[in-house]
């Protein structure tokens, strides 16, 4: 540490892996560890020169072919990459606001008491969402208000001209950049399916072009389906507030029933926790000989019931099979998205039972118990049945001994809250903290877990660095998960790893120096968050403006490129751990790491280790702290009268200048 403190050691308790992994192949199963070392990845794909959007190739070039070779309709390699990166980009926002698409569709069909078990959980914030629609509050009943915004809403995901609501919740300035480009997306569905045109074969040929509809389209994900997924379910399950929870394998019990939700969309793992609580199913579950039902979670699923219920969460995406493997899961409930199609094929050595429960996701060999929202709760108990009639059928049963405490929860609501109380609420101590140089600046650390990285450390070693140089960070989805099984996640980890101007801060607040925000979709209360730094003044006029950075240490699906693309696209230098899909064009690669900078203010960057991308995060934020201003630590002065009328006069003369 900068400050001379001993610096502890820190890790992410994944020491058990190994040992579980050896269990597995002694049981005969193959994970996705073992795959990673047979499958190698294609190159072609890595760079992004790739092309199969017709039947001439397909084509593929390579890095020293740029300017030299064409694939056979004559496309360049700028060309390929930009489409292989855009298409990437559009099957990212399509799973997001799919996501997004069901919960408004549920919310509507709440709003007209279709689906008895769903309610509205925080009024105040649908209220505050009807505001941005312009629906009109005062008199009306809940249901009426939540009727006419889902509609509103619903009707955006098919508009075909002018512009979504939603994006007007952005800084002023960042909207006159999006209109001057011609990026504000103007429905949903419109923008993937013309990203999808453009790049087809011989359409769009101009790599500057096809990443300004791309940059649309990952702005109506970040901006609409997204963020209305995350408003959405706060206002029918509960805006997050602070709460306390457990991480890591351990959290798996050898004495109950083990049932692990997995996936994105909290629909039905809201449903799963409230069965798991019903007096008679505790009581089957007792006949079974288990003394209760243990709910934990994987992935998103696992973030949203943290953040609002405090259920444990079992790991990220990379350890789902790993699960399985402790022989102590009795099922494991599939919603949506980042579920291995290996795990029936693991579980078959088990007594787990994989279920999926979405029309849009279905896995060879899984149990399908569709999720019928008109009797959520009845579907729910016969989820958690299923996994009390695999109780008495385990084998061995390998639980590491290994779990975290945390606490989660940390939506921009409480953050707003936590800093002056419910009358007072702003961002400005953060700012003026910021402004003083106790906290140099903020990063979002999120993204996933893959095999490729098997020990997760870049996570925790970049997470690690940023506190100590007192950079206050902002965590969703997997790399949350990764970094919450370190302790970083608990008011204590301030004064033993942070540097001690942010220590100072979060002990006076009570805060952990690494706040937990939520899941994959809710990267959007980071753009909320980020919003209220500027319009909180100090800090500049925009997002581009802030000292602040976002970065991804690892991934592997489309969804976390669409993040990275909307992020840039709202002015935030954004850094991607390994190597973005477009090395096989030098000329692209260097459109997206520095001619980008000038069309929005943000930028691209690549970094492999957890050091580099640390350090071109401290260098980003020290640039902006300096065309601030704020790069000088100021003496404190106490302002005596006479000051005070100065100051006043001079800001009355700077309004009258119209400064």
């Amino acid at each position: 540490m900068g400050d001379g403190r001993e610096k502890e050691q820190l890790t992410t308790n994944s020491s058990y892996l190994d040992e579980i992994l050896e269990k597995g192949k002694a049981d005969g199963v193959s994970t996705a560890f073992d795959r990673r070392e047979t499958i190698k990845p294609c190159p072609y794909g890595d760079y992004g020169t790739c092309c199969k959007h017709c039947h001439m190739g397909p084509c593929r070039l390579l890095p020293k072919d740029e300017g030299a070779k064409q694939s056979v309709c004559g496309a360049t390699s700028s060309t390929m990459a930009a489409r292989y990166f855009a298409r990437q980009i559009a099957a990212g926002a399509a799973a997001h606001s799919d996501h997004g698409r069901e919960i408004a569709k549920t919310f509507v069909r709440m709003a007209k008491g279709e689906v008895p078990n769903y309610g509205i959980k925080d009024p105040g914030k649908l209220r505050m969402l009807a505001g941005v629609y312009g629906v009109k509050t005062e008199g009306r009943a809940d249901n009426d208000i939540a009727l006419e915004l889902g509609t509103k809403i619903w009707a955006e995901f098919g508009q075909q001209d002018g512009e979504v609501i939603m994006a007007q919740r952005a800084p002023k300035k960042r909207q006159q950049i999006w209109r001057q480009l011609g990026v504000w997306p103007r429905g949903f569905d419109i923008e993937v399916v013309e990203l999808m045109h453009r790049t087809g074969m011989g359409t769009d040929q101009d790599y500057r072009n096809i990443m300004l509809q791309a940059s649309r389209t990952a702005l109506a994900d970040g901006w609409f389906g997204s963020m209305l997924a995350t408003d959405l379910q706060d206002i029918m399950f509960g805006t997050p507030t602070p709460v306390r929870g457990k991480a890591n394998m351990g959290v798996l019990k050898a004495d109950e029933v083990n049932i692990v939700v997995h996936g994105h969309d909290p629909l039905m793992p809201e449903m799963v926790v409230v069965a798991a609580s019903d007096p008679e199913l505790i009581a089957e579950a007792k006949a079974k000989g288990a003394k209760g039902i243990n709910i934990a979670g994987l992935c998103c699923s696992a973030n949203e019931l943290l953040m609002r219920h405090g259920v444990a969460l079992a790991g990220s995406f990379a350890q789902q099979e790993v699960a399985i493997l402790t022989g102590a899961v009795d099922a494991i409930v599939v919603d949506i998205q980042c579920a291995m199609q290996s795990l029936p094929v693991v579980a078959s050595c088990y007594q787990t039972a994989v279920i999926t429960t979405d029309e849009r996701q279905k896995i060879p060999g899984a149990i399908h118990i569709e999720f019928d929202k008109t009797r959520a709760l009845e579907t729910a108990k016969e989820i958690v049945r299923l996994g009390i009639e695999r109780f008495p059928q385990r084998g061995q049963v390998r639980i590491p001994d290994e779990s975290m405490d945390l606490v989660a929860g940390f939506s921009h609501e409480y953050v707003n809250y936590m800093q002056g109380g419910r009358f007072r609420a702003s961002y400005r101590p953060l700012n003026d903290n910021i402004i003083n140089g106790r906290i140099l600046g903020v990063a979002g650390v999120v993204g996933c877990t893959t095999p490729t990285r098997k020990s997760e450390a870049t996570h925790l070693a970049l997470v690690e660095e940023l506190i100590a140089n007192n950079i206050l960070v902002l965590q969703t989805g997997c790399s949350a998960g990764v970094v919450s099984k370190s302790g970083l996640l608990t008011p204590e980890a301030a004064g033993r790893y942070a540097g001690a101007g942010l220590a100072e801060v979060c002990e006076a607040v009570g805060i952990p120096p690494v706040l937990h925000v939520g899941s994959c979709v809710d990267n959007s209360r980071i753009l909320i968050a980020a919003t209220a730094m500027v319009a909180e003044g100090g800090l500049g006029n925009d997002i581009s403006d802030l000292p602040a950075a976002g970065v991804c240490p690892d991934w592997m699906h489309e969804k976390a490129l669409c993040i990275g693309e909307y992020f840039v696209a709202s002015g935030v230098y954004t850094i991607f751990g390994s190597s973005l899909p477009v090395t096989g064009s030098e000329v692209f690669s260097k459109f997206l790491y520095e001619e980008y900078e000038q069309r929005y203010g943000g930028k691209w960057a690549a970094a492999e280790e957890a050091n580099q991308q640390a350090g071109l995060v401290i260098d980003h934020i020290r640039k902006k702290r300096e065309a601030l201003g704020i790069h000088k630590a100021k003496e404190r002065v106490l302002f005596d009268m006479a000051m005070r009328r100065e100051l006043e006069k001079q800001e009355k003369e700077a309004a009258a200048a119209g400064v």
